[in-house]
């Protein structure tokens, strides 16, 4: 009987050890490593951007509320190459003094580039905000090496301290009203959010029994019709 028990013993434990190592040996041969970005690409559909940046607006919305302050710390990137004091002379590049709303290659004595000679017209708030975001767009050939200002508010406070070093300041811009669409859609969503929500009991004494809102039974209409 002992030698029974122990040869049934053997087995259970030779089918123990068999199971186990199967099942390593299964493991290895389908072993996956886990992938870096978890789910399956759907060709067509863009990830959704988390960093991405609100659209640009034009200038003038930047500088409502540009500080000539901040705009004179900011300049002192310009000044290895640009004086702005009346009278000064000019350096690598022109005198800056009165350059808003002055006509382009305003400043005497200066060799300003074909590219910026051939522009015409004066600086006003739009082509200087093209200008300082980059000068090689704005006028492709200019000779400066000034790559641009990144963020549009540097951009706004440069040219309101530009505005103040001037004989004739100008009023800086208002921000422009918004569009109608625009003013439609801030209009829908302001009567949504004032209007009430009426609860069953409040709803039932509406005309006809009509019951509407939130607050609504599941069947509304005439007084035949019973809630579900």
């Amino acid at each position: 009987m002992d030698d029974r028990t122990n040869t049934i013993a053997g087995w259970v434990l030779f089918s123990l050890i068999v199971a186990l190592g199967s099942s390593i040996v299964v493991s290895e041969l389908f072993h996956s490593e886990r992938p870096e970005k978890m789910g399956y690409p759907i060709q067509g559909v863009e990830e959704e951007s988390t960093g991405a940046a609100e659209a640009e607006q034009p200038i003038e919305v930047y500088l409502a509320s540009a500080n000539p302050a901040q705009g004179a710390e900011t300049f002192k990137k310009c000044a290895a190459c640009h004086k702005d004091g009346k009278g000064e002379p000019n350096a690598i590049g022109p005198n800056l003094w009165g350059v808003v709303g002055s006509p382009r290659a305003h400043t005497p004595g200066f060799a300003y580039s074909d590219a910026i000679k051939s522009k015409g017209g004066n600086w006003d708030w739009d082509t200087l905000g093209q200008w300082l975001k980059s000068p090689k767009a704005f006028a492709p050939g200019t000779k400066t090496t000034f790559a641009g200002l990144s963020k549009p508010e540097d951009t706004a406070n440069v040219i309101a301290y530009l505005n103040t070093e001037s004989d004739h300041t100008l009023p800086l811009p208002k921000a422009p009203a918004a569009a109608p669409a625009q003013k439609t859609a801030e209009a829908a969503g302001d009567k949504a959010a004032k209007q009430p929500v009426l609860n069953e009991a409040q709803a039932a004494t509406q005309p006809k029994q009509h019951v509407g809102g939130e607050g609504a039974p599941t069947v509304s209409g005439t007084k035949a019709q019973t809630k579900l």
